[in-house]
């Protein structure tokens, strides 16, 4: 069976104990902890005493994201994913998501593909680069990633499909887990608009259905090939200020995981 769970950035800037009780009302089989400035997202006895606690396995760490956390672990992105690793394996996660390097990291971009197998080999992990987008200014496209923002093109072991990212980047999601094959190890849920008539759009993380992507047909396809990764619901929750809300979009959206990963393979409801 495919373990979907639910990323501490769905209910973001809540704590991660807030986080994990959401996860847990709203019935994931787990949790996605994203690294932040909050301490709580990096102590591996504090996360541990969590998943005890609320009963949720934590399935994988979200490396710092630069823009967001430039100190989280330094600024040397190689120790973040380091760091990162670390933390998936005191805390039994097995996954780590990284974003592939800006094109001003030169010296990282140039070793990162290494370093990621080392990373991976060395803490006994799957490091999952996630698929980004082209970045536009003023109407331009800015080439914001090195070698690239597609991990389709990019020499790595395993990949994380982000359905928001997909939509920016104008990529139908079940094309590209097509074209990855066996390197797509773990995704997240969650959907995207449409391009406008610009070209631009915004990293919306709409709940599924939302948006424009093929996500149930991804799932579907995914389940009837029997897939075994990950699913973590990535899912902005920011408009809803109540958690009653909050924990019922996500419950919705985890619906939409279970509905659509048991047609392919009989265990629909009736």
């Amino acid at each position: 069976m495919i373990r979907i769970g639910m990323s501490t950035s769905c209910v973001y800037p809540w704590s991660t104990e807030r986080a994990f009780s959401v996860a847990r009302r709203a019935g994931f089989d787990g949790v996605e902890v994203m690294a932040t400035r909050d301490p709580g997202t990096r102590d591996a006895r504090a996360l541990t005493r969590l998943s005890d606690r609320f009963e949720l396995p934590i399935l994988s760490v979200h490396a710092p994201v630069l823009l967001l956390t430039p100190f989280v672990w330094g600024r040397d992105p190689r120790d973040k994913l380091t760091r990162s690793a670390e933390l998936a394996r005191e805390v039994g996660a097995s996954t780590v998501v990284v974003h592939p390097p800006f094109r001003w990291q030169s010296r990282y971009a140039e070793e990162f593909a290494d370093h990621v197998r080392a990373t991976a080999s060395a803490f006994d992990v799957t490091v999952a680069v996630e698929n980004m987008f082209p970045w536009t200014v003023r109407g331009r496209t800015v080439p914001a990633y090195s070698p690239g923002w597609d991990p389709v093109d990019l020499d790595c072991d395993a990949v994380t499909l982000d359905f928001s990212h997909a939509a920016l980047s104008g990529r139908d999601g079940l094309e590209m887990a097509t074209e990855l094959g066996p390197r797509l190890r773990h995704i997240h849920l969650c959907d995207g608009p449409l391009l406008d008539e610009n070209g631009t759009a915004f990293d919306e993380h709409l709940a599924p259905g939302e948006g424009s992507q093929p996500i149930a047909e991804t799932l579907a396809w995914l389940a009837g090939a029997g897939w075994d990764g990950q699913i973590v619901a990535e899912v902005n929750t920011r408009r809803l200020k109540d958690e009653d809300e909050r924990v019922k979009l996500l419950r919705s959206t985890l619906e939409f995981a279970r509905a659509h990963t048991a047609v392919a393979t009989g265990r629909a409801a009736r």
